[in-house]
């Protein structure tokens, strides 16, 4: 039993160290890279975009108003552990992206340049948060159920979801915006897909428990 407790102890620093590092991931791309150009990184920040326009609420607000209803059934579905470490998650992605959108000059070399870092970025942080037994909040909690589901990769559910969201956002916003969406999604729902999909052999560090419980 003495020996077991240090390991527990320390697979569960090292699951919410990962669950920190990956939200700070998604705040960071979201924040520097894609928010400047509008350019939401999935159906929830589509909708906190929306709402910034249409309302003038701020970014960080938007964001965390827009995964309120999802988390509701997120708690239904996967369970208390599982939604209190994604309202973490969340709490930290709106933190990250209201200071760095206040408070960090947005240097842009070239809107390209920004989709390539952003999507990496991004794809690298929900890839992390669903390893560590978390979502990033909105549209990744429906595509998660339906992943469970259907037994299909949740990359790949969730680029087909957030399609919708972004051609509402191209129609109020700009066209170019859906072109630009659906690019940042190939790229960065790969980079999940890769991650979440990862065996790691010889340190069991995370915990995929978000499947339906």
């Amino acid at each position: 039993m003495e020996g077991t407790r240090p390991l527990t102890m320390n697979r569960w620093l090292l699951t919410y160290a990962c669950l920190l590092s990956g939200a700070f991931l998604q705040g960071l791309a979201m924040s520097l890279f894609l928010f400047p150009h509008s350019i939401p990184s999935g159906g929830g920040a589509g909708l906190a975009l929306l709402m910034n326009h249409f309302f003038g609420l701020p970014l960080g607000f938007s964001l965390w108003l827009a995964n309120a209803v999802f988390l509701l059934f997120g708690l239904n579905y996967f369970g208390f552990r599982w939604t209190i470490r994604t309202i973490l998650a969340v709490a930290i992605t709106s933190i990250t992206v209201s200071i760095l959108f206040a408070h960090v000059p947005h240097t842009h070399v070239h809107i390209f340049v920004d989709m390539a870092a952003g999507s990496i970025f991004f794809g690298i942080g929900v890839g992390i948060l669903i390893r560590a037994g978390a979502s990033s909040g909105g549209m990744v909690i429906p595509a998660l159920m339906i992943a469970n589901y259907r037994h299909w990769s949740p990359g790949k559910v969730m680029m087909g979801i957030n399609l919708i969201i972004f051609m509402l956002t191209a129609l109020v916003i700009d066209y170019k915006i859906v072109i630009y969406a659906v690019i940042c999604q190939f790229f960065s729902t790969n980079i999940i897909d890769f991650i979440y999909e990862l065996r790691i052999s010889r340190i069991r560090i995370l915990t995929t428990n978000w499947r339906k419980r």
